[in-house]
């Protein structure tokens, strides 16, 4: 793969991730996807990123300057603000679903309840892996 062709990638890349971004609304939670596609997008950006460093000479200051503003972007806009708010909002949701499960403990379960209860402990499940994943990117934050 070329430079040019590694800088368009980087570029439609980096575009993505500014656009899932500019939708979080600061009102509303995230969904486990949502949560995801942001580090995921995030992810990859910052690999493309370190790949083109390695690539690039000095005198192309030009892309140089585009992976810069994105690593400032991702520092100053996610690492700093979006980022604490999505781990406060995974800790609040894991602790919410806790409460409603540990309400619903009674000896006698109706069919309904039960069901209720499966669905509590799979949205339980699938935010713990994601606070997994969200506090292996804050380890990485933390090495840096």
């Amino acid at each position: 793969m070329s430079s040019d062709d590694l800088i368009t990638l980087f570029s439609d890349e980096f575009e993505k991730l500014k656009k899932l971004l500019d939708q979080i609304s600061p009102d509303n939670e995230l969904t486990v996807n949502q949560i995801v596609e942001i580090y995921y997008q995030i992810t990859n950006v910052s690999s493309l990123t370190e790949v083109i460093k390695q690539q690039l000479d000095d005198s192309d200051s030009t892309s140089f300057e585009k992976i810069s503003n994105a690593q400032n972007f991702i520092s100053e806009n996610f690492n700093s603000t979006i980022h604490p708010k999505i781990m406060k909002n995974i800790d609040d949701s894991i602790s919410e679903i806790t409460k409603n499960l540990q309400s619903l403990n009674s000896d006698e379960k109706s069919k309904e309840t039960i069901e209720n209860e499966a669905k509590l402990y799979e949205k339980l499940r699938e935010f713990m892996s994601t606070k997994e994943f969200v506090m292996q990117y804050n380890a990485g934050l933390s090495n840096d």
